[in-house]
């Protein structure tokens, strides 16, 4: 069950050589995470095993992006965003993820893999207005159909700019 943390205006920034690795089933349940990813989100590595990974969701990200994340990665396609984090203080923390799934010997997927380093300033300034207006619209659906409605809306938006998701992403800088 995700704690409730109350978010606070302070960011925490990553150093340019700080790499965030964290490793889950398929489910989503963190079933490894590296010693840096503990000191930034503020937990001891039993409070992180075996949770879902959305125990860092900062209440600024849209459902509609982690909508777009596991569209990909169920797939067996790598995916990389900008995503905000929220440590176990309520601070705020952005990271520039890629995502994978990880194999087992069979070749089936046994879970998903996750590097997180830190993201460019100029990016997270192009990204942040694009995720309030997807959490506008996500409040705007409701609950049942918020991740669509926003995930409609920002493939609009990259259609209408002739580029996908993918290729926006890379343009921001990491």
């Amino acid at each position: 069950m995700k704690p409730n943390v109350t978010p606070t205006n302070r960011e925490i920034i990553m150093d340019e050589n700080d790499f965030i690795v964290s490793k889950t089933d398929l489910k989503g349940r963190i079933t490894y995470a590296n010693r840096i990813f503990m000191k930034i989100a503020g937990y001891a590595e039993h409070e992180l095993l075996n949770v879902q990974h959305n125990i860092i969701r900062h209440p600024d990200m849209p459902r509609g992006v982690f909508r777009l994340l596991w569209n990909v990665i169920e797939t067996g396609q790598e995916c990389f965003a900008y995503v905000k984090n929220m440590a176990k203080s309520g601070d705020y923390y952005w990271v520039f993820a890629n995502v994978t799934a990880d194999y087992g010997q069979d070749g089936k997927p046994i879970g998903y893999f996750s590097v997180r380093r830190k993201p460019s300033r100029s990016g997270i300034e192009v990204i942040t207005p694009i995720y309030q207006e997807m959490m506008r619209i996500e409040q705007q659906a409701g609950p049942g159909n918020a991740p669509d409605a926003s995930l409609e809306w920002l493939q609009g938006v990259l259609q209408s700019k002739g580029t996908s998701y993918e290729e926006f992403i890379h343009t921001l800088g990491h």
